[in-house]
């Protein structure tokens, strides 16, 4: 299975529970896991993320993260129409399908091989909004494209530290 991160993996990880200067071993793991083929990010989230002024940002731009974790595939924009089309609404305007962000991008990427990749996003279903509004795990299983959240991705992935070695 070949996970691809939303942008908000990584945002959220860093401020609320991986901080990089805490838990620098979360971020070696997930670099692990991109060189193993495991782990990707879209080239157009990780530049989303590297717009920012933070220490991630600054990773995010550095040639070691992107070596390890940016995937190296462009969108095939069959998919993102079928992304948009199917997973929000057949009839947006441009202001909504701007609004959409960089959301059917990701599911393009999933869509070129359902079986085999799973989006992991920190956004929760909330099945009751309007199409153009869906939060991406919604948009995603009306596409049949499977999504998971950043714990289920280090539980199937193995995630642990090793603190008891380290502490005397």
């Amino acid at each position: 299975m070949l996970y691809l991160l939303d942008a908000n993996v990584l945002i959220d990880a860093n401020r609320d529970y991986y901080p990089m200067a805490r838990i620098p071993e979360f971020w070696e793991w997930l670099s692990h896991m991109g060189r193993a083929g495991r782990v990707k990010i879209p080239k157009e989230i990780c530049a989303e993320v590297a717009r920012g002024k933070d220490e991630l940002a600054k990773n995010v731009r550095g040639a070691h993260f992107k070596d390890a974790l940016v995937l190296a595939e462009e969108a095939e924009p069959r998919f993102v129409d079928r992304a948009v089309r199917q997973g929000y609404a057949d009839d947006l305007e441009e202001d909504d399908i701007h609004a959409l962000g960089r959301d059917p991008l990701l599911i393009a990427y999933a869509l070129r091989d359902p079986s085999s990749r799973c989006i992991v996003t920190t956004e929760v279903s909330k099945p009751t909004k309007q199409p153009a509004n869906r939060h991406l795990p919604d948009a995603a299983a009306a596409l049949k494209i499977r999504t998971c959240n950043t714990f289920a991705l280090v539980r199937r992935l193995d995630f642990r530290t090793d603190w008891r070695q380290k502490s005397g």
